[in-house]
């Protein structure tokens, strides 16, 4: 039985499929669940005197769509707690793929659960970053993709 359980989460139903996902698994009360929400900050050039009001447009923006999160992982939380799941909820700003990394190795997690829709391309945050970077090959623990199979036909 996994001990440490992470799930990738942002509120669409590919993400809700992986909060049913470790439903099914019934990894216990012993188990820790983290429910991690990434917010992926805009990219922006900044030149010259306009820096102090692009920085203060990028600030808000974030600001905005952690707010966005803090009511997603909130909701997602809830699901799994009404499971009778103990979570713990992060919410972190960065690249996806190195965030989700990052926090895997900190927490010693041994499942990443990720939610993934077979119409999107593998670009997709989950999968890809910025700089390229496959997820698969990043994290040190078990991976499960889970699909809405009801959503994706």
């Amino acid at each position: 039985m996994y001990r440490k359980i992470l799930i990738a989460y942002n509120g669409t139903l590919e993400s809700r499929s992986a909060l049913q996902e470790c439903v099914r698994l019934a990894p216990g009360p012993s188990a820790e669940i983290h429910l991690l929400a990434v917010v992926n900050p805009p990219p922006s050039v900044v030149i010259g005197e306009y820096a102090m009001v692009s920085m203060q447009g990028i600030e808000e923006e974030i600001l905005a769509e952690k707010k966005k999160m803090e009511r997603e992982v909130s909701d997602g939380q809830a699901y799994l707690r009404e499971a009778g799941l103990q979570v713990q909820t992060h919410i972190e700003v960065g690249e996806p793929v190195p965030t989700i990394a990052e926090l895997v190795d900190k927490l010693g997690v041994e499942l990443l659960i990720v939610g993934h829709s077979r119409h999107q391309s593998l670009a997709m945050r989950w999968w890809r970053g910025a700089t390229d970077a496959l997820l698969v090959e990043k994290i040190r623990c078990s991976l499960l993709v889970a699909m809405d199979p009801k959503h994706d036909e």
